[in-house]
């Protein structure tokens, strides 16, 4: 039963690892978003959008929307990756409450 809580744990804390992982992508490409955004705010009329290799020149209210419309996709993850790290912290913190348990039955004896 020990193992395989120990086994449990692991795969826990694998899946933790890649969830902070993704958050911190995430949190990284919405930072870089809402710069863009402030960018295209204190800019004049005249934008551009990165297209694969080419810049052309793009109008700021579009440009500006899809902006805002990526920024609210990048919060919902965060949202839903900060859900996902929670309830596989509390899965952590119930499997190690419950492997000291063992260890102290073990102990007792």
């Amino acid at each position: 039963m020990t193992q395989e809580k120990l086994q449990e744990m692991q795969l826990l804390e694998q899946g933790l690892h890649n969830v902070m992982a993704q958050k911190q992508a995430f949190q990284m490409e919405l930072s870089e978003t809402q710069t863009a955004l402030s960018e295209i705010r204190d800019s004049g009329e005249e934008v551009y959008k990165i297209v694969g290799q080419l810049m052309i020149k793009s109008e700021k209210s579009k440009v500006e929307e899809d902006m805002k419309n990526k920024e609210k996709l990048l919060e919902i993850r965060l949202k839903s990756l900060e859900k996902q790290e929670s309830t596989i912290t509390d899965k952590l913190e119930s499997i190690r409450s419950e492997l000291m348990k063992d260890v102290d039955k073990k102990k007792g004896k």
